[in-house]
């Protein structure tokens, strides 16, 4: 095994790169903030990812956090706004930038398999979705919560929200309710369930070159249904509409047996970012005709449009840095979000637009 190197401080890297067998570990480190994802993580990682592909000793790659507690919590977003401030190309280039790291994980050509116990939530969700297997250990705790801090779902997950039985992607967009393995499974956000005292035996025999498929596959724990299965006929009748509108009617309006649902879930939308929510029920429809290349180039538009707005350092503000839990969006209503304003955040960026190589330019590039 080859141990990462320390650095001048004697600490370790925030992100580590282990090289164990045939086995090539990328290990998260940021324990202090829930592995919070940076730009000096994006960059590691998208310059060992090319190496990996062009190394004939190396079998799989595993993404895999030192945090008993998370994964990965999402993007380091204090860090962007407050380069925002300073320089507002760089803070756009973050996002730019993550968006390549992206396709690149989900264009790499060797098998990746992330081991996700605890905490996956947005950037944490873009590094993971696109590996060839998503383990899920007993804590796996999967969500994408940016309407409540004025984002969107972002990091190409609204095509696979756009891809999940219909309208299941689009509440969990609007709402950002967080889901446990047993419904990250079904969803086939994760592949295989197995506890986290298993990873390092995973490790091992994916060191020795074991088939990753059979060993998964043997080490899987069969899962029952999760909260969000025994909630798919709500989720059904009530956002199944053709607009944000007429989903916020049906909750408005609900009776009987369901209204007690209902009036929880609108009470939670109410308390997102108004523009945010109307942002990402357009983006969510539109990615059930896009792949995932047009999804992450329709992410930056929108990306790049938050940060010139107010609601996504509002949202920042309200829930990470005083934490007092009350923003104050602008527009404050649903109502006072016109189509025309939604339409602008899909505009295009003219020569700014984000760049990325087809797919079979990555491939011919041997990534």
């Amino acid at each position: 095994m080859t141990e990462p190197n320390a650095g001048a401080s004697g600490e370790r890297p925030k992100l580590e790169v282990i090289r164990q067998g045939a086995l090539i570990k990328l290990v998260l480190n940021r324990p202090a903030v829930l592995n919070a994802f940076d730009d000096d993580m994006r960059q590691i990682l998208a310059n060992e990812i090319p190496r990996i592909a062009r190394n004939p000793d190396v079998y799989v790659v595993a993404l895999m956090s030192s945090s008993p507690k998370a994964f990965c919590s999402g993007g380091d977003v204090r860090s962007v706004l407050v380069e925002a401030r300073q320089d507002m190309a760089k803070a756009k280039s973050y996002f730019a930038g993550e968006y390549n790291l992206d396709w690149l994980l989900d264009c790499f050509s060797k098998p990746t398999v992330s081991l996700i116990n605890g905490i996956c939530m947005g950037s944490g969700a873009g590094l993971t979705t696109f590996n060839t297997h998503r383990v899920a250990g007993e804590t796996y705790k999967w969500a994408m919560p940016e309407t409540a801090i004025g984002l969107f779902p972002d990091v190409g997950i609204g095509q696979v929200f756009a891809k999940m039985p219909w309208p299941i992607g689009l509440y969990l967009g609007l709402t950002g309710r967080a889901i446990d393995r047993r419904d990250g499974y079904w969803l086939g956000l994760a592949t295989h369930c197995i506890g986290a005292q298993r990873f390092d035996e995973i490790m091992t025999a994916l060191a020795d070159c074991q088939p990753i498929d059979t060993l998964l596959d043997g080490l899987h724990e069969p899962q029952g249904a999760g909260p969000l299965q025994d909630e798919k006929s709500l989720i059904e009748e009530f956002f199944t509409g053709d607009n944000l509108d007429q989903i916020i009617a049906r909750l408005r309006t609900a009776s009987g047996a369901a209204k007690p649902w209902a009036d929880a879930t609108l009470s939670g939308l109410e308390k997102r970012s108004p523009m945010s929510l109307r942002i990402t029920d357009r983006q969510i429809r539109l990615c059930r005709n896009l792949d995932l290349r047009e999804t992450l180039i329709q992410d930056y538009r929108l990306a790049c449009r938050c940060l010139e707005a107010p609601d996504f350092a509002e949202g920042v503000r309200a829930a990470l840095i005083d934490k007092d839990g009350a923003p104050k969006w602008s527009p404050a209503k649903l109502e006072d979000v016109s189509q025309e304003m939604v339409a602008r955040y899909f505009s295009s960026l003219g020569e700014d637009e984000l760049k990325l190589p087809t797919r079979a330019e990555m491939q011919k590039a041997r990534v």
